[in-house]
């Protein structure tokens, strides 16, 4: 095993790894195809802006003591889009953030100097491995093939990389949402293991003394329970399931949901960009000691509080369903 400072591995894009009994204790196993409920829940909770949103503009409220340190983070941001504004590197930023939150619990960012265009560069790195022990962070790679295809392939030796925690930014889902997401997910796993059972599983096979046995099975009454099982799994989320039959459910039912929806993903949102200025903050300390920035959205997006007004509303009879659906899938 080698212990050493670097920046961190990349294993996990280019190598074969076997976990072993003490890898595994380490490096969290995620599944990269997830099953059908749980990636359209995913899809539809990572959704934190409207399309619309990215047109308006001073989407986000940036309170920065230092201008300069905030455009050399913020301007060198590694995404899919080349040129873009400092509002447009938040956005892209904070859905690509959500995005692995949501699937992984964790996110990392890697500060790291853009010798190309004089400045710093911030790039993602995977969460596999990562540890944050007595205030620094360490990467836990295990044993590895690395495959070549004009050589050998070479065994790797298991690494314990000590990262530099100044240039490492580290994001995590609130509590109150994770519980939420493995309480969900559980049931989520269940129902997606019968998600596509066929009527005829369920008949009983036919035999010499009975060829055509009858089948007892009610499908409908199956549908049901599968339906009850999924609202009540997504009850704390809101998730609909992308069920819009409302033979079934009120209006009142459906407005409720979309409210408790949209409030808990506005509330991951609020939360990423909390964490993004503390660490920016904390990183920015490197090159100014009094360094500080706050980023927050303005009233141009959706926010938490006009949704628990909307809450209250509802409940007292005062606002009609047209304005909660606008509200809370076009804003």
């Amino acid at each position: 095993m080698k212990i050493f400072k670097a920046d961190p591995s990349y294993w996990f894009r280019t190598c074969e790894t076997n976990l072993g009994f003490i890898d595994s204790l380490f490096v969290k196993q995620v599944r990269h195809k997830p099953d059908f409920l749980r990636r359209m829940f995913d899809e539809d909770f990572a959704r934190l802006f409207h399309p619309r949103n990215r047109r308006n503009g001073n989407l986000f409220q940036i309170v920065s003591n230092d201008d300069g340190v905030m455009q050399k983070l913020l301007g060198n941001v590694q995404l899919r889009r080349s040129r873009r504004s400092v509002d447009e590197t938040i956005y892209e930023l904070v859905t690509e953030i959500a995005k692995t939150l949501i699937w992984c619990g964790e996110a990392h960012y890697l500060i790291f100097d853009d010798t190309e265009n004089g400045g710093v560069g911030v790039a993602s790195f995977n969460s596999q491995g990562v540890l944050r022990l007595f205030g620094r962070h360490i990467q836990w790679v295990p044993k590895r093939n690395e495959r070549h295809w004009d050589r050998e392939n070479i065994e790797l030796p298991r690494e314990i990389r000590i990262l530099d925690s100044a240039k490492v930014m580290r994001f995590e889902v609130p509590k109150t949402i994770k519980r939420m997401l493995t309480t969900q997910n559980r049931t989520l796993k269940v129902l997606d293991k019968y998600q596509f059972i066929r009527t005829t599983d369920f008949h009983l096979p036919p035999t010499h003394e009975n060829p055509n046995p009858t089948n007892h099975f009610d499908f409908e009454a199956w549908s049901d329970i599968q339906d009850i099982s999924l609202y009540r799994a997504t009850r704390s989320t809101g998730w609909n399931g992308r069920k819009y039959d409302a033979s079934k459910r009120s209006d009142f039912f459906d407005c409720h949901r979309m409210i408790r929806f949209r409030r808990n993903q506005l509330s991951l949102r609020d939360a990423i960009l909390y964490q993004l200025g503390n660490e920016l903050s904390r990183i920015g300390k490197n090159y100014t000691a009094e360094f500080s920035i706050k980023i927050s959205a303005t009233d141009q997006l959706p926010s938490v509080a006009y949704l628990d007004e909307l809450t209250e509303r509802l409940a007292a009879e005062k606002v009609g369903f047209t304005e909660i659906i606008d509200y809370c899938y076009k804003q």
